[in-house]
């Protein structure tokens, strides 16, 4: 039996439930999820890191290479604040995104955020069965090596994630129902 814990700091606004923002570490399932949720909603998907690919034509790793990490997190805020604009949507940030230029605080304010929480061991197990994702900060980490990156990556990021309106631990392979239940009810968000 899958147990889910729910966590809502404040009310959210029924407005606001036009748009979802998908926050986490990398290999938490916002992508996996958020198509998921965006299909039972009816409503369209978007993944922040794939809509910054095609608007540049590279990839975001080529971004971080060419440009450094000050430059892809200046692109990720204008392509936040691009998407933020559109309604019926459901959007997959980048896992550093939220902690940047106070963009969980502009999420907040746009929409309804979703932090999916896992424990570093979780998101370590994930990301190592995933090695074919091809991420190039995990490419040579494995095991503790790879536990450990993901808990110091986790703590520093944890302070903005935790702002999210909704947090969800747990499993998330059937998440997408309980989601959905806690935003059609909106009773308890």
């Amino acid at each position: 039996m899958t147990i889910y814990h729910y966590f809502c700091p404040s009310k959210i606004r029924v407005e606001q439930m036009n748009r979802i923002f998908l926050i986490g570490y990398m290999g938490s399932g916002k992508t996996t999820i958020g198509k998921l949720l965006a299909e039972k909603l009816g409503y369209s998907f978007i993944d922040m890191d794939h809509h910054i690919e095609e608007k540049q034509f590279k990839t975001v790793t080529q971004i971080f290479s060419e440009l450094g990490e000050e430059k892809f997190r200046l692109l990720e805020q204008h392509c936040l604040h691009e998407v933020a604009e559109f309604e019926n949507v459901v959007i997959s940030t980048g896992g550093g995104a939220p902690c940047f230029f106070e963009n969980m605080d502009y999420m907040n304010s746009r929409g309804l955020t979703i932090y999916l929480k896992l424990s570093p061991s979780q998101l370590a197990e994930r990301l190592e069965v995933s090695k074919a994702n091809k991420r190039p900060l995990l490419a040579e980490r494995k095991g503790e090596e790879l536990r450990q990156f993901v808990s110091d990556g986790l703590s520093k990021r944890e302070p903005y994630y935790s702002k999210a309106r909704l947090i969800i631990t747990g499993d998330f392979e059937t998440a997408v129902n309980e989601i959905l239940e806690q935003i059609i009810n909106n009773s308890t968000v």
